[in-house]
Parts: C-alpha cells; sequence; structure tokens
C-alpha cells in the first residue's frame, strides 16, 4: 500500500469514528459522556468537512472530464470544459493537504491564553531599551487582534528600558499564534546611549508559556508555597513608595518565583497564582513531551547575542528570522504590530510543512 493509499485510509477512518461518535451523541444521555462525545464531535468534524469538500472537488473534476470526453466535436464546450478542468485540477492538492494536516496530532493548547515573558539579554542598557520595544510590539499585536494584553509585573531601567516584564494576552488562539516568539531577538542599531553613531548588537530574550484554563492538570498544596508581599518597584508614584502592594510567590518545590507589583495586593495575588500555574503547567507539558523540552531549553538559550532566532536591524530596516531563512524589509511595521503577522504566517506555514512531513513518514 502506497504512502498516499495509507493516508487516505487514515481520512477514511477519521470519518468513520466521527459518524460513530455522531449515533452514540444522539443516543447519549449521561451527562459526562455528552460532554466527552461532544468535544470529540467538534474536534472531528473540521476534517470531516474538509474531506466533503476534497471529495466534492474530486467528484468535480470527474464530471468536467468526462464533459471533455463527450464534447470532442464541440470546440467551445470543450475548451470551458478543459479551463475548468484545468482550475479544479489546481486548486485540488491544497484541499489534500488542508485534509491531510488535519490528521496530524493537535497540540491541545493551541487555542489557549498565554504568559508571555520578555527580558533583557546581552547589551547592558540597550537591550533593556530593546526589551522594552519588544513588549510594546506585543502590546500593540494584541490590541490589534482584540485580544486582551494585562501587563502581570515590570522592571525598568533609569532610562525606560526593561530588565524584565511578565504580561497576560487573553484570546481565542493567543498561544498557537505566538509560540513562535520563544527564543533569542537580537537588534542591530546605533544605540540612544552611544555618542560616536556606531552600531551595536544587543539581544533579549522572549518566552511564551501557555496559560491553563482555571486549575486545569495545576494543583499547588499551601505548603508548597511561601507568599510575601513588598513594595513595587520601578516607577508608580506615592502609591508605589508608600504602600506595601507587590506580591512575590516563591514554589518551595521547584524555586520558581513570581512577582506581580502593578495593583491592589489582592490582584496582586491572583495574578502572581495565574503565572505560577502557567509556569508549573509549561513544566508538565515539559516533562509529557521530551522533545518539546529540548526545543524550549533551545529557544531561550543563555541570551547571548550568537543564539537568535531573529534579528531586527535598524539601518537597514530589515527584520530576518533565521529559522526560515526569511528577511522582510518591514521593520518599523513589524515593531508596530501591524506587519508581525507576515512573519508568523510563515512561521506557521513551515510547521504544517514539518506536521505534514512527518504524517507521511509514519503513513
Amino acid at each position: 500500500m502506497s504512502d498516499l493509499a495509507r493516508l487516505e485510509r487514515r481520512l477514511m477512518q477519521a470519518i468513520e469514528r466521527y459518524e460513530r461518535v455522531e449515533a452514540r451523541l444522539a443516543a447519549a444521555t449521561d451527562g459526562a459522556e455528552i460532554v466527552r462525545l461532544g468535544q470529540e464531535h467538534a474536534e472531528l468534524k473540521p476534517l470531516v468537512d474538509a474531506v466533503a469538500t476534497l471529495n466534492a472537488k474530486r467528484t468535480e473534476i470527474e464530471g468536467l472530464e468526462a464533459m471533455l470526453r463527450d464534447s470532442a466535436g464541440d470546440k467551445d464546450i470543450a475548451a470551458l470544459a478543459q479551463h475548468e478542468l484545468d482550475a479544479a485540477k489546481e486548486a485540488l492538492p491544497a484541499l489534500e493537504r488542508a485534509a491531510l494536516l488535519l490528521l496530524a496530532p493537535k497540540d491541545k493548547d493551541e487555542s489557549a491564553s498565554a504568559i508571555i515573558e520578555v527580558r533583557a539579554g546581552t547589551g547592558g542598557e540597550e537591550a533593556a531599551l530593546f526589551a522594552g520595544d519588544l513588549l510594546r510590539m506585543y502590546q500593540r499585536y494584541a490590541s490589534q487582534r482584540r485580544w486582551r494584553f494585562e501587563l502581570e509585573s515590570i522592571s525598568e531601567t533609569g532610562l525606560g528600558g526593561v530588565k524584565e516584564a511578565v504580561a497576560s494576552i487573553s484570546g481565542a488562539g493567543v498561544f498557537g499564534r505566538l509560540r513562535f516568539e520563544s527564543g533569542v531577538h537580537r537588534v542591530q542599531r546605533v544605540p540612544e546611549t552611544e555618542a560616536g553613531g556606531r552600531i551595536h548588537t544587543s539581544a533579549a530574550t522572549v518566552a511564551v508559556l501557555p496559560q491553563p484554563e482555571g486549575d486545569v492538570d495545576v494543583a499547588i498544596d499551601d505548603k508548597d508555597i511561601r507568599i510575601d508581599t513588598m513594595r513595587a518597584s520601578g516607577a508608580g508614584g506615592q502609591h508605589v513608595n508608600k504602600t506595601d502592594s507587590a506580591v512575590r510567590i516563591t514554589h518551595l518545590p521547584t524555586g520558581i518565583i513570581v512577582v506581580s507589583q502593578l495593583k491592589s495586593q489582592h490582584q496582586n495575588r491572583v495574578q502572581a497564582m495565574n503565572v505560577l500555574k502557567a509556569k508549573l503547567y509549561d513544566l508538565e507539558r515539559e516533562k509529557r513531551d521530551a522533545a518539546r523540552a529540548a526545543e524550549r531549553k533551545g529557544q531561550i538559550g543563555s541570551g547571548d547575542r550568537s543564539e537568535r532566532i531573529r534579528t531586527y536591524n535598524f539601518p537597514q530596516g530589515r527584520v530576518t528570522d533565521h529559522r526560515i531563512n526569511l528577511t522582510v524589509y518591514n521593520l518599523p511595521e513589524v515593531l508596530d504590530g501591524s506587519g508581525l503577522d507576515l512573519v508568523l504566517d510563515a512561521l506557521a506555514a513551515e510547521d504544517q510543512a514539518r506536521k505534514l512531513a512527518a504524517l507521511e513518514e509514519e503513513a
């Protein structure tokens, strides 16, 4: 059996499973079973719809081929049939690809909200200024997609740079869209602090973590955490200077520390716990998937300039993503958030290609 035949068989098996689930769902009376079947039904439906579209196109091609054979004596009809047949055949590979991609294993966190961490790497004050640029880029991008962006904590420098910042971004598909941003981002430009006009190279690191819904897969025992209150650091006026509103939570078994310092003490406690849950949830993901752990560790690295996923070159106005060898000359738009989709779309397409290749190898 050929690889294509094996993949076709897997598509048919998925449709048969969908039909069994649909039949059982119509007869089920147990609430828990209805919920479970409903979720599976919803997961399989896009694949079933894609296969139906694919089969309809194949049927259309068969009909046009028959029309072409039957219209040998009528040049006008034959020409029209040939034109439509060429268009249908041209559309067929994309439909086949779309259906096959839906067979690939899904990351259940694809549609989750996310926690994003931005930290200055090597490069001193310039690295901190660049980290601030990245933070604003994600904030603008979130606004353009109508996601909710909420800053959880931030440590700033005297010149307005960002040593480190943590933010939550809420909305449908946030993690699936931004997960490609994890890694070392490098900048090449003349720093504001450079009087001689020399180009410097600095770096900042970005980590994107899925934010679990509620307490899914995350259990935190009270005895495993230590909660401290303190005065917030950085800009904030009298409120920061006079109240101990900031909250720091230390997870004793792992040593993870999270800080929230922007709101009331109660709100900071809630926000810090959410970030801690996201970090612990990501650790569990790593334990379940060794490949994911190795990839994430390799992405972030040490924050050194040589370990980079993307370079922002200001003198040339270009952005280069080194993972897919993509270069675009719209740096201002990327940093504004409006041009980021061009890069993310290319990364998503490459990811789909890898999944399809892996699927074909498994067939």
